[in-house]
């Protein structure tokens, strides 16, 4: 990660860890801030369904959608447009510059997903990279021929 500030740090926010977790010691409330922060935002909105949140019911990408679909290149690009959709209207704190789609172990039906994203206010590149699984729940003992 590039060493920006702290000062230059702080719209990027702070929040509570995703997954909700407390400490061992004091049992407070885990928190995350600045890249973290971003990150388990953007894992929230990927993880969300489309009217999962009843204030909100535009939140999230609503991938289950896309579970059990024909792992082809159309399947790739709806999910880049439900991500690329989602991420601007959701998660104003970055740009979204690239989403990549790949089939890493299509016979298990995974499909990793990696964004490349700006900070919008400092122009610092990252990237995530969220695992995502077509086939969920697909763990059964049987063989693939």
């Amino acid at each position: 990660m590039d060493s920006i500030g702290t000062k230059e740090k702080g719209y990027l926010g702070s929040g509570w860890a995703f997954p909700i977790t407390f400490s061992i010691g004091n049992l407070e409330l885990n928190l995350t801030q600045y890249e973290k922060n971003v990150n388990d935002s953007i894992d929230i909105i990927l993880q969300t369904n489309k009217g999962e949140r009843c204030l909100e019911p535009d939140f999230g990408t609503g991938l289950s959608q896309f579970l059990f679909k024909k792992m082809d290149e159309t399947l790739k690009g709806e999910i880049i447009d439900a991500i690329e959709s989602s991420l601007l209207h959701n998660e104003p704190r970055i740009n979204v510059e690239n989403i990549e789609v790949t089939y890493s172990e299509e016979h298990r039906g995974t499909v990793i997903i990696d964004i490349a994203y700006v900070y919008s206010k400092t122009n610092t590149r990252h990237n995530y990279v969220f695992p995502f699984y077509v086939n969920e729940g697909t763990n059964l003992n049987h063989t693939m021929k």
